[in-house]
């Protein structure tokens, strides 16, 4: 074995170390030893899956999915009404409530789930059938030649199909477009780099735009229920103009850091719309989930029902193949499941009241609170995945949201929990902080220190931008 090989060998199984460690920890120290007085066993078991989920998310000992999965087994194994024998045992006082075993299960079909997997055969569709490529050509078309107005078009498709698809498909994609253009561009000229980040500022900001255009979003209509619930249509009618607004400064920011040289910019873009019976289909179902999406106020399907059209309309007419199925993002949707797992163990076994209650947050004035979670979030999410962060923070925001008297008069856990899914999408200055990112800077045109420059100012205008967000939803009595 090599010294390179070696070197990450021992990386990657330090790191896994660390990770077990601690959770160990919580497990193994007695009751009395945790500074919050009350704690059951199911709750300090909780903990440990809590912390060990933490630390494999961060540290990556192994894939950030295969994290969920094993939270929900261990859920399910340790704290759940069918759970091993000996872990069942026991004063019930003692023990706490034990989770249901189906309601854990049940994670990997949540209507989160079902919503994610709409988007997936939409964008799946749409790009075997180059729907999202032709597109492309016609919107992009009314933009010319100049420098400023290509960066404008490629960032404003770029958002617009980032609201409907997976960013890193339309980040792959829009790279694809652009790659030739940035060969033919003078080496030397800096608006190279302007034109390779725009297509990932673009993603990050117009996934914000829709409720399945981030898993943050989704998992926060997880969150938002009862009274506080959003429907995709009010969801978009202040989300995509917060997104629009962003996006105008990330363009205005691009082109002051590096300006173009050149003058002229031609793109070429080949290919024509499919005319055949399986395209039009397409055609048709794209359009008609996207409307229902939008007019749910009207015919009274939520969002969740509409998103099953494009599965089964797509799968009865032999759209979406086996095949394609072994390529869909289960990744993504198996991520997602495991924190709605872990956000069920933390409300269900009662800790996240407890962890609330425990911390006297009262004595904080509620924007403060509101401010420490959205810059926390946006922290987390330049590390780690933007998922990741919300699972973990958006169980406990919630639970402060619902018990915090004083968070009552300005929007309660509504206010909360949208400020900090919206700030989990302002994680986006290092190459590791979405796969946007990773995408355009394996392109080899932009160096670390450009794209955190642009993520940094970006994300702190947009950390500005969502509180102003939320004291106008609160000014127009949204919450």
């Amino acid at each position: 074995m090599s010294l390179q090989k070696r070197k990450l060998f021992w990386l990657r199984y330090s790191r896994l170390i660390i990770a077990l460690l601690l959770p160990l920890l919580c497990l193994l120290l007695p009751l009395e030893w945790y500074p919050i007085e009350g704690l059951t066993l199911v709750e300090r078991r909780i903990i440990a899956i809590f912390v060990m989920a933490a630390l494999f998310w961060i540290l990556e000992p192994i894939p950030i999915y295969a994290t969920s999965i094993l939270i929900i087994a261990l859920e399910l194994i340790l704290v759940s009404d069918a759970a091993l024998a000996p872990f069942r045992a026991g004063d019930p006082a003692e023990l706490g409530p034990l989770l249901s075993y189906q309601k854990i299960m049940a994670t990997f079909a949540s209507p989160i789930i079902i919503l994610f997997l709409g988007g997936f055969f939409l964008a799946m569709a749409a790009t075997k059938f180059r729907l999202d490529l032709n597109l492309a050509r016609v919107l992009l078309r009314p933009f010319g030649t100049k420098p400023e107005r290509v960066i404008m078009g490629l960032m404003g498709i770029t958002a617009i199909f980032s609201m409907f698809m997976s960013n890193t498909a339309t980040t792959a994609m829009m790279l694809s477009i652009l790659m030739p253009i940035l060969q033919v561009l003078d080496p030397k000229d800096r608006g190279r780099i302007a034109l390779a980040l725009c297509i990932p500022v673009a993603a990050n900001i117009g996934g914000m735009g829709t409720p399945i255009g981030t898993p943050p979003n989704a998992i926060a209509l997880k969150y938002l229920t009862g009274a506080d619930a959003i429907a995709f249509s009010e969801w978009m009618a202040f989300a995509v103009p917060f997104a629009i607004l962003l996006l105008f400064f990330g363009w205005w920011l691009l082109l002051r850091l590096f300006p173009f040289q050149s003058t002229h910019i031609e793109l070429d873009i080949k290919g024509r719309f499919q005319q055949n019976p399986k395209a039009y289909i397409i055609y048709v179902t794209f359009a008609v989930t996207i409307l229902l999406w939008l007019t749910d106020f009207v015919h009274g399907m939520n969002a969740y029902v509409v998103a099953i059209i494009p599965v089964a309309v797509f799968l009865a007419t032999n759209i979406i193949t086996k095949e394609d199925l072994k390529r869909l993002s289960w990744d993504v949707l198996w991520l997602v499941s495991g924190g709605i797992a872990l956000g069920v163990g933390l409300e269900d076994s009662g800790l996240a009241d407890h962890l609330v209650s425990s911390v006297p947050f009262d004595v904080l004035p509620p924007v403060i609170i509101i401010l420490l979670a959205a810059v926390l979030a946006a922290v987390m999410a330049n590390f780690m995945s933007n998922t990741a962060t919300a699972n973990l923070l958006l169980p406990i925001v919630g639970a402060l949201g619902v018990s915090l008297d004083s968070l009552q008069g300005i929007g309660g856990a509504t206010v909360l929990i949208l400020g900090t899914a919206l700030a989990s999408s302002m994680g986006m200055a290092l190459p590791i902080s979405t796969p946007p990112n990773a995408l355009a800077h394996a392109s080899g045109e932009i160096s670390t220190g450009q794209m955190a420059k642009v993520g940094i100012i970006t994300g702190f205008i947009g950390l500005l931008m969502i509180f102003g967000l939320l004291y106008i939803l609160k000014l127009t009595g949204f919450f």
